[in-house]
């Protein structure tokens, strides 16, 4: 993004390219576009304005959600999660200061069936918010003992653990628990030696089990089958997810059955073309016409090999990256495995191994961990500003962050919410968070928000496909809790210079009907299947997308905010996702 237009700088690469559309420039099936009142040349793919209706853009048709009789065992009681998430509690002024969007989005249960999965995150949310208040309470009533601070020293988010000279599995299976679940740039690293008659393994990254059901969901299933399968008879290593609603999804093996749809997960390759049966055969992994092969090395092939031996050593490490999970083998990347909808790695609780390997040790590193407030020296100097109805605020920022993302919202607290706009009231910062289905997570948050006053709880478990709530919850925010001038959507991954979009907004001098970002006029829906960003004809039939502004950040005026708000509340509002 150019530096007159957005001025954001990403702290780490992009998701994977992946561009969350604001909720209000998504779901278009209709638009007109205005005559732009700014010199064009300044704001060329940056600007859209609409001088008139803040929502002529958008065209509303049915009515708002509603249950599908078809699906009877998603029907869930509205007064009996409006009772869990929405019941007054025994919580003081400072720990309301969290929650202030949390009931104005109650609305958000009647639409619960609008997004995918948006049923399992509310009735999720019920369970975790209990078990939250239920521990809060029972702080507060002075039922912790006086080993209290030592049981939540104790439960604090490790950032590492290991598992040395593992020699007797656990019913069958080795495991090492994850209290905070994963993050990228998390990493679980396996030594080990395939032993026994076949040298068959298995690794499993699980999640937690709901209540009632009795097993857990596999967010990751890596199976190595030293011998083949009933498919082939050479060494492949399969990859796949589970959970109880969907049983087994589909596999992905490698070496692949079809190599000419090798896809790419963060850039690297689903399967190495380099895997597969240790039988002398070469492949060439230079193409015709290739810088490289006019450099005279066309002719280079390398001999296959499979990474897992039965009887010798490996050392295997799955790496959390932003689209998906890579294993590297002995230093050497081999397979690349793409997160699946509603299995997503801030899920895992816990890795378990089984079958013939003798483990020699586990050890999980870069692990999402809260910091300690009471060793923290600065900590007067990153709590918020308060803020005060008497001091109108120029620009409200809403953060897009996940419960286990300590770390980042650490960095953008010491970095740019240190500009003096920020500090000086002018412009707020607000971190919007669900909740997670860990408890140990939901407590370090709790505690997070108290000590800083900077994040906003949703009542919902954070999903991917559930963005569009987030959305919704940063335009009521920044309209019905303060009255800001603009409001900006943002990532905990981006650099926003605060001082530059202030010095841009008064430069543009405009006020109403303005979406200001990197706008996107000519995107068209991905129709290949193989694609990560595959839109059916059902979820959007028009050939192109209306304009809309990239995810990483973009600005709108008070007035577009507040009729998204507006238009949420009377039922009107509808995801793309709904067609």
């Amino acid at each position: 993004m150019k530096a007159e237009t957005l001025h954001l700088k990403r702290m780490k690469k992009w998701y994977g390219g992946a561009l969350v559309a604001s909720l209000f420039m998504l779901l278009v099936l209709r638009y007109g576009v205005m005559k732009n009142p700014v010199d064009e040349s300044y704001f060329t793919n940056s600007v859209s304005t609409n001088g008139t209706n803040p929502l002529e853009w958008v065209h509303f048709t049915g009515p708002p959600a509603v249950q599908n009789p078809e699906n009877a065992s998603q029907v869930i009681s509205i007064d009996t999660i409006a009772f869990s998430l929405f019941a007054q509690r025994n919580l003081s002024k400072g720990e309301q200061q969290s929650l202030l969007t949390w009931n104005l989005l109650k609305n958000l249960i009647n639409h619960s069936q609008a997004l995918p999965n948006g049923v399992e995150a509310i009735k999720e949310a019920g369970s975790a918010w209990n078990s939250l208040m239920a521990l809060i309470e029972d702080e507060k009533l002075g039922y912790a003992n006086g080993n209290s601070s030592r049981k939540a020293k104790e439960k604090q988010c490790p950032h590492f653990l290991n598992k040395m000279n593992a020699t007797e599995p656990d019913k069958g299976q080795y495991k090492l628990g994850v209290p905070c679940g994963l993050t990228q740039g998390s990493s679980i690293t396996i030594i080990g030696i395939p032993n026994g008659l076949l040298g068959d393994f298995r690794i499993d990254l699980t999640g937690e089990a709901l209540p009632g059901e009795p097993d857990p969901p596999i967010i990751l299933h890596y199976n190595v089958r030293l011998h083949g399968d009933k498919i082939t008879e050479d060494p492949v290593i399969v990859q796949n997810t589970w959970t109880i609603a969907h049983d087994w999804g589909e596999e992905e093996r490698c070496p692949t059955p079809t190599p000419d749809k090798n896809k790419k997960v963060d850039e690297l390759d689903w399967c190495n073309k380099l895997v597969g049966k240790d039988d002398n055969r070469t492949v060439s992994l230079l193409s015709h016409g290739s810088r490289r092969s006019s450099m005279g090395l066309q002719g280079v092939k390398l001999r296959r090999y499979f990474p897992f031996k039965q009887g010798s050593l490996f050392v295997a490490t799955l790496r959390v990256g932003s689209e998906g999970i890579q294993m590297t083998v002995d230093g050497k990347h081999i397979t690349s495995f793409a997160y699946r909808e509603t299995l997503e790695p801030w899920l895992v609780s816990e890795v378990r191994i089984s079958g013939d390997v003798k483990l020699v040790s586990v050890l999980a590193s870069g692990l999402p961990t809260s910091e300690d407030s009471d060793h923290t020296v600065d900590v007067e100097a990153l709590k918020s500003v308060p803020l005060s109805r008497q001091r109108p605020l120029d620009l409200f920022i809403g953060v897009f962050s996940t419960a286990n993302n300590f770390k980042r919202r650490m960095a953008v607290r010491r970095t740019w919410m240190q500009y003096p706009e920020v500090r000086s009231g002018t412009v707020a910062v607000r971190f919007f968070v669900g909740l997670h289905k860990n408890q140990i997570v939901n407590e370090e948050l709790w505690n997070e928000a108290r000590t800083y006053g900077d994040i906003q709880l949703m009542p919902f478990v954070d999903y991917y496909s559930l963005i569009t709530w987030k959305t919704l919850a940063i335009c009521t925010f920044g309209t019905e809790v303060v009255s800001a001038k603009f409001v900006m959507k943002t990532d905990d991954d981006a650099f926003v210079r605060v001082d530059e979009i202030m010095a841009s907004l008064s430069r543009i001098n405009v006020t109403h009907g303005l979406l200001y970002g990197l706008i996107n006029s000519d995107s068209r829906p991905h129709r290949s299947t193989d694609s990560k960003w595959f839109i059916s004809p059902e979820e959007w039939s028009e050939e192109k997308y209306p304009p809309w502004a990239h995810g990483p950040g973009y600005v709108v005026s008070h007035d577009i905010a507040k009729a998204v708000y507006k238009r949420f509340n009377e039922g009107r509002l509808k995801d793309k996702r709904q067609g």
